[in-house]
């Protein structure tokens, strides 16, 4: 898989000059990804002391905060993008945090492991879990709390009133439009608040 076409992909989501909150921001690739090639301004969360210090390095502003602690600092509408990739899967309250960044962006965009690609269900099928590039851990030291599928995200999303705009997965540094919930290995949603 391609990372750096993943971020490009990810990154022709959010609309040119927008103001972007990325939560679970790692090193800030990203956000200076969108601030060099889309004029595009923010702020990116993390936890991790080594991630708070790659982003500095890189000129993105971040705030150290844990997500599990809510998005409380942050009034509804304060973005214009906020950005959850590959972090819906290591949160506890998965459903909250989906709701808060629709709450605090005016479209929100999450990415996440497609656990229901097929070589996944191949792999459980034989009675195991799956190791695979978008999910590299064990069962028994994976960072993740939960896994989830396309089609899974579909109802949460209908659930918790959110209005899917796009979605699609990746697959190799490919957009995969036929038969996502199959084909793909990592899940792209961009949404709003009905």
């Amino acid at each position: 898989m391609s990372e750096r076409k993943d971020l490009e992909i990810i990154a022709g989501l959010v609309p040119e000059g927008s103001r972007v909150l990325d939560l679970g921001c790692g090193n800030g690739e990203l956000l200076a990804y969108l601030q060099s090639r889309r004029g595009c301004s923010g702020y990116g969360i993390e936890i991790a002391d080594h991630n708070v210090l790659a982003c500095a390095q890189r000129g993105v502003d971040v705030i150290q905060l844990n997500l599990e602690d809510g998005l409380a600092i942050f009034e509804d509408r304060s973005f214009d993008v906020v950005l959850q990739l590959e972090t819906l899967q290591h949160l506890r309250n998965t459903e909250k945090m989906l709701r808060e960044t629709a709450r605090v962006g005016r479209i929100g965009i999450v990415s996440f492991p497609n656990f229901a690609h097929w070589p996944n269900r191949l792999r459980v099928a034989t009675g195991r879990m799956p190791v695979t590039k978008a999910l590299p851990y064990e069962w028994y030291d994976t960072p993740n709390i939960r896994v989830g599928t396309y089609a899974d995200f579909e109802v949460l999303a209908r659930k918790d009133g959110l209005r899917i705009l796009d979605s699609f997965g990746i697959q190799g540094g490919e957009v995969v439009r036929a038969w996502p919930n199959l084909l793909a290995s990592v899940a792209v949603f961009k949404f709003e608040r009905t």
